[in-house]
């Protein structure tokens, strides 16, 4: 890898830290990261595959109340890392790369812990200079505060840009078939229990019909990605349509405005 490369790996990197709190262009979403590194690094295609791959596994990650989800910025950029490193850009490569987003999320929770902890220091900074009305002094810690957050992804991806690659090729050629294939099935199986969970919070007895619908058609025919958001799209504009008509009340106000929900009730 260049020179010019690795800068613009440890940019990505630090943007993505940024987003992690800043959430506003989701540079920190795998889909985002690993493809942006994939294109940074000449390997576009393998990155928008692993960006994918780990986007399905962090459909799942929220954080709630205390809770802190995964760190899907650092999995992201740091198994985009690996993967460039080993030079192997087949399937073995790329489930390698994403097998390695658990427990490098995991451990970004750390990470994480200790820059939030340091910034609770800052922000008390920030109160008593807001006290005094020095407004530059609470503009700087914010600053300082984002800052942190950026090299929270950005000094991890330049520590792994440093990793002889020889070493992490050589790390590929040794693991044995059945290691790399039972690493594969266990991504996989990571991928679907991401997706479950979103099923999990979204399923209501009103959208079922569409789970069932999408699942018959991705399963019993040949119609590609496109094909199926082009329906789903088009099912949402006749849901919507049917919803202001009032449901099956045929524009009264009888309906409650859920079609599939009137319907239900009837029964």
């Amino acid at each position: 890898m260049s020179v010019i490369s690795m800068i613009l790996v440890v940019v990505v990197a630090f943007l993505a830290g940024l987003e992690g709190i800043l959430d506003q262009f989701q540079f920190h979403q795998p889909l985002v990261a690993c493809t942006l590194i994939g294109l940074v690094t000449g390997h576009l295609e393998a990155g928008v595959i692993l960006g994918g791959t780990l986007q399905m596994i962090a459909l799942g990650w929220a954080n709630i109340g205390a809770a802190v989800a995964p760190d899907a910025a650092l999995a992201s950029v740091a198994s985009a890392i690996i993967m460039v490193q080993g030079g192997d850009f087949t399937s073995k490569g790329i489930s390698f790369a994403y097998t390695t987003a658990i427990p490098l999320a995991v451990a970004g929770l750390f990470l994480t812990m200790i820059v939030r902890t340091i910034s609770v220091g800052l922000v008390h900074g920030a109160d008593a200079a807001a006290k005094d009305g020095n407004f530059a002094i609470v503009e700087r810690t914010h600053l300082i505060a984002l800052l942190l957050q950026g090299l929270r992804i950005a000094v991890p991806a330049a520590l792994l840009l440093a990793v002889p690659t020889s070493v992490v090729q050589g790390i590929l050629e040794a693991m044995p078939e059945w290691l790399s294939g039972g690493m594969a099935v266990g991504g996989g199986m990571v991928v679907a229990v991401g997706y479950a969970m979103v099923i999990n919070m979204m399923a209501t007895r009103e959208v079922w019909p569409f789970f069932a619908i999408g699942f018959a058609l991705a399963a019993l025919t040949d119609l590609t990605l496109i094909a199926m958001g082009t329906i789903g799209v088009a099912l949402a504009f006749i849901y919507i349509n049917l919803s202001k008509q009032g449901g099956n009340s045929g524009g009264n106000t009888g309906g409650s405005g859920d079609p599939i929900g009137d319907i239900l009730e009837d029964y």
